[in-house]
């Protein structure tokens, strides 16, 4: 999978990821990858997206489409992701099951958004969390989470404590690896 993090402090959010993808035991590392950001850029926002690699591409084409795309709230983010549901099942055949007792259907996606708003989470039955500090998805979050927490309180600059989150995600989960992309906003 993916260690992807982002940080909020001091004025500013980072956004950070590893760059490596895998296929069952099989690793494209970045250098022999050529689309190799799990980041997206939208508009101004950044997000990255865990999962399967297709998300990437999917998101890539529906978001562009979509008129007016509005990721700088919990209520704009819901509102955008519940519209791209259908979207997902009718063009890009989204299989929308994960658990027959689930309440809702899965859009299979997990997303960190950062802007000049915050940070935010997006998980597969479309629920949205604002982090007021920060956060982490991705088979390396749990890593990445321990770092961050630790760094938050001794670093003041939001890139190096990404930097940290990813790093360690990288040292301990066998499905990252670097280079790390990394981007960074000036809050609002």
């Amino acid at each position: 999978m993916t260690t992807i993090v982002a940080v909020k402090k001091n004025g500013y959010v980072a956004i950070a990821a590893d760059t490596l993808t895998t296929f069952g035991n099989t690793r494209l590392h970045a250098t022999k990858d050529a689309s190799h950001d799990k980041i997206l850029r939208v508009g101004d926002n950044f997000v990255g997206v865990c999962g399967s690699a297709a998300h990437h591409l999917v998101l890539t084409s529906l978001l562009a489409k979509m008129p007016d795309v509005q990721l700088n709230s919990k209520e704009s983010i819901f509102e955008t992701f519940k519209k791209l549901h259908p979207i997902l099942k009718e063009e890009c055949f989204l299989n929308p099951k994960e658990d027959e007792e689930d309440p809702y259907e899965s859009s299979q996606i997990t997303a960190l958004i950062a802007n000049a708003s915050g940070i935010f989470g997006v998980y597969s039955m479309r629920e949205v969390f604002e982090f007021t500090q920060f956060w982490a998805i991705g088979s390396g979050h749990e890593f990445a989470l321990g770092a961050m927490h630790q760094a938050y309180l001794h670093e003041e600059n939001a890139a190096d404590i990404a930097r940290a989150g990813v790093e360690t995600g990288i040292a301990f989960d066998k499905n990252s690896d670097a280079p790390i992309t990394s981007y960074l906003v000036k809050l609002n």
